[in-house]
């Protein structure tokens, strides 16, 4: 890559100073800096010191005229040095001979490679130097301006662009000088010392006291420097001298000490402007993030009357349907959204969780051809959408549970990725495709395949354990285990499932303690772990201890496996009436689970 660039930069750089031509021959003085075609640096995006300053509309762009650059021999060898010098990552070499040409040619687009190179190695220091240049050399250069002001803002002296900020405010059109303020605003923001940002622009603004961007600007900058008071004043001006608008009303309740005192100021408003679209907004997404769900509901539901088509509203009807338990409603509102995301360009939309949701939805009734469906409308994407890949493997689940295992194996066979970790998943999805469907001796031959491409793999190994501990190949289950253990001694998953191997099979149980222990040192609030832990004191003949050890677990997590365990040692312990209430409510929620089914029949208990 850092050939390309290298290629790129010293034709134009050369360029800068003159077309390929005899020593004594000169540039055309022509050109310009505004006409100039952009120099590749490969600047790293993102970083704010880099980022240009959005200061509004630039200025009509006036030429500023270039130097007329002889293309010495020095200059060139000094310009080539510099490059190579760059691209070998000795950014300050590179930084300081391009600067030292920039100095001596007067040309402001060698400047402005100087600056690049610096940005490219988050120098802002030495970028501002040679943006300081450039804007001396070429003062009209917009680019120059606002990687200026960007970096100015930064640094220590941010009132330093005060007179380049005041100028575009006085030249700004009416039109125009609002959403400047705005900008300037939202620039200071980036200042590290938020009280001089405010006072900066407390006098930047002095003379435009009577736009109505003026109040917020300031009510902002108040907050961000922990002036709430006056921020609620400035908000409170705003709102009184605009009575009508949402932005003014939504700033006020920014602005406000706390969320009921939000919701205080945006009911006030939306009783007397029903229509607000954005205030409504606002009021739900606090209801929602008080848990007031319902609530909320009736909010987004008045929303979308007003507004049918808006697919962000469908959306959080589908949500709030979904953490209600209203799976019909929130069916109906994602089924709407992912239709009506079709309608728009394909780079302005997403619908893949939408699409995950509804098809768990079907799932859950057992429909599995409409959970197909909507799993086949996620599509890959340009840059392999990760979703796609995780409906893949469902799909192909899915596949297996309707009766057809070869398609489903085909899915997952023709799917071409040289990602190690995903080929991992594929095997274990066909492990998991055909235990599901009673085979699981071929699932665990699936794995142990598996394990001969990928023998470090710990969820690979795992997975072949559970397996093999299923068929009762136990010594295979403790190698995988502690193979496991070797490779990663802090995965408490593999201490835990030996312990509770040797524990149920009533082995070993003092080695089966110390491992279930050290599991629950890693991860001490596990309730299945826990679980383990009160089943070995139980094996051991510690009745209180693992009663204690089991409510807890069945607290933190009501399985039905753990309150299995639970109903045995309080049987054990004499507590009948319990044992039987717990099992019936185990049996409620899950009457095929087996554990449960077993332990009854070895009691000989009917419920």
């Amino acid at each position: 890559m850092k050939n390309t660039i290298l290629i790129a930069s010293l034709s134009l750089m050369l360029a800068a100073c003159a077309a390929v031509q005899p020593e004594t021959a000169t540039a055309p003085q022509a050109e310009t800096e505004a006409t100039a075609e952009p120099v590749a640096s490969g600047l790293p995006q993102g970083h704010p010191e880099l980022d240009q300053a959005d200061t509004g509309p630039a200025p009509e762009a006036i030429q500023d005229p270039l130097p007329a650059a002889t293309l010495t021999n020095e200059i060139l060898f000094k310009l080539l040095a510099a490059e190579i010098a760059y691209q070998r990552d000795q950014w300050q070499a590179a930084y300081i001979a391009v600067l030292g040409v920039a100095q001596e040619t007067r040309d402001p687009r060698i400047a402005r490679r100087a600056a690049e190179i610096a940005m490219s190695a988050s120098q802002p220091a030495e970028a501002l130097a040679a943006i300081r240049l450039w804007r001396e050399l070429a003062p009209h250069a917009e680019a120059a301006a606002q990687l200026y002001l960007g970096l100015v803002i930064l640094s220590d002296n941010p009132a330093e662009a005060q007179p380049t900020l005041a100028q575009r405010l006085a030249a700004a059109s009416p039109q125009e000088r609002g959403e400047l303020i705005t900008q300037i605003q939202r620039l200071l923001l980036r200042a590290g010392n938020k009280t001089t940002a405010f006072n900066m622009l407390e006098q930047l603004l002095a003379p435009y006291a009577g736009l109505p961007q003026t109040p917020l600007a300031l009510a902002q900058s108040a907050l961000a420097k922990g002036d709430r008071e006056r921020a609620l004043q400035e908000a409170g001006s705003a709102l009184k001298a605009e009575p009508d608008s949402e932005l003014a009303v939504l700033t006020l309740a920014q602005m406000s000490a706390d969320q009921n005192a939000a919701v205080a100021v945006l009911t006030q408003f939306l009783d007397s402007h029903p229509q607000a679209h954005e205030v409504r907004i606002a009021y739900a997404r606090i209801l929602i993030e008080q848990k007031q769900f319902e609530p909320a509901r009736k909010q987004f539901e008045a929303l979308l009357k007003a507004q049918p088509q808006d697919p962000a509203v469908m959306y959080a009807l589908g949500i709030l349907g979904v953490q209600a338990n209203d799976l019909d409603s929130a069916e109906k509102y994602l089924g709407a959204y992912v239709a009506a995301l079709e309608q728009l360009p394909h780079e302005q939309r997403d619908p893949t969780q939408a699409l995950l949701i509804l098809a768990q939805i079907a799932e859950d009734r057992k429909d599995f051809a409409g959970a197909l469906r909507w799993l086949e409308k996620i599509a890959p994407g340009k840059r392999q959408n990760p979703a796609y890949f995780s409906a893949l493997l469902k799909r192909a689940q899915l596949t297996a549970k309707q009766g057809d295992l070869p398609a489903a194996q085909r899915l997952l066979q023709h799917h071409a990725s040289e990602d190690a970790r995903q080929q991992v998943q594929i095997i274990m999805m066909q492990a998991l495709i055909l235990r599901e469907a009673g085979k699981e001796r071929a699932a665990l031959a699936a794995l142990e395949a598996g394990r001969k491409r990928f023998p470090d793999d710990t969820d690979l190994l795992y997975d072949y354990a559970m397996t093999a501990e299923k068929l009762r190949q136990h010594k295979q289950m403790e190698a995988a285990l502690r193979r496991i253990i070797k490779l990663e001694p802090q995965k408490q998953h593999a201490y835990n499932a030996l312990g509770y191997s040797l524990a149920e099979r009533n082995l070993r149980l003092p080695e089966a303690r110390t491992l279930i222990a050290r599991a629950l040192e890693l991860a001490p609030e596990d309730p299945f772990i826990m679980d383990s832990m009160g089943w070995v004191e139980f094996r051991l003949g510690k009745l209180k201890q693992a009663e204690t050890l089991l409510r807890r677990a069945y607290a933190l997590r009501p399985d039905v496996e753990i309150g299995t365990h639970l109903g045995e040692v309080l049987w054990a312990s004499g507590k009948k009436d319990e044992a039987q209430q717990l099992w019936r409510a185990a049996l409620a929620k899950d009457p095929d689970n087996q554990a449960l089914k077993n332990t009854l029949a070895r009691l000989k208990i009917q419920l």
